[in-house]
């Protein structure tokens, strides 16, 4: 079994992360039966992207990666087994997405600026929201579909695949767009992208009205004319 490695950024020091962030108390229940390892950015200031592409350069070849953020709940026994499960269908793997990408998308799930939901039948997977479980669980649609962009909440690659297409987080995107210009990076290189169905409850919610969003969908739609 490949050797799985949680990478996360977060602003808690280590003992923090540990006790009170969802991450941290989700993967410090013991794993040690199984190939799972972690590398989390404690008390960190960097974007998302510096941190995620150290992960890239620093892990073996042959690691498989989960960028995932720090405030989410694993819930699930058996996600390792569906992480292993996701790579026999598909290159890189999350948890929603959507099976179509239309110009100037300012979000996987979103068609126009107005952030006007697409239709279901675009869309794919499950993520429940909340603090603890039971949770409030947000039904995209139908897991195990293939997808053109995907929600960076989660997101599973094996580095062997990243290091041969040259595929990395573009760093001019830190906290917005990263996750969806990866994606676009990787349709650029014919990978095949979908979700899985996986046990997840992510704490907190998107934020599309900061200036920070909106900086970074001026640099997404710079890079990508589109």
């Amino acid at each position: 079994m490949q050797t799985v490695v949680i990478v996360s950024a977060t602003r808690y020091n280590k003992t923090d992360f540990y006790s009170k962030s969802g991450l941290g108390r989700s993967i410090s229940q013991s794993y040690s039966q199984f190939p799972i390892r972690s590398k989390i950015y404690f008390s960190n200031t960097r974007s998302l992207s510096v941190c995620y592409n150290d992960a890239i350069s620093t892990s073996s070849v042959d690691d498989i990666l989960i960028f995932v953020h720090d405030d989410v709940l694993l819930i699930d026994f058996f996600w390792l087994d569906k992480i292993y499960w996701g790579f026999q269908q598909f290159d890189i793997l999350g948890l929603a997405g959507n099976k179509r990408r239309v110009p100037k998308q300012p979000a996987w799930a979103f068609i126009d600026d107005k952030f006007t939901w697409d239709d279901r039948s675009n869309l794919s997977g499950v993520v429940g929201h909340g603090k603890q479980f039971p949770c409030t669980i947000a039904g995209f649609g139908p897991p195990g579909q293939p997808c053109k962009l995907m929600d960076g909440v989660f997101l599973a690659a094996k580095n062997s695949i990243l290091r041969k297409h040259e595929i990395q987080f573009d760093e001019r995107f830190d906290f917005h767009f990263y996750d969806l210009d990866f994606c676009r990076q990787a349709e650029r290189k014919n990978l095949r992208m979908g979700t899985i169905p996986l046990g997840l409850i992510h704490e907190s919610g998107g934020n599309f009205s900061s200036s920070e969003w909106k900086a970074g969908y001026a640099r997404y739609l710079d890079k990508w004319k589109e």
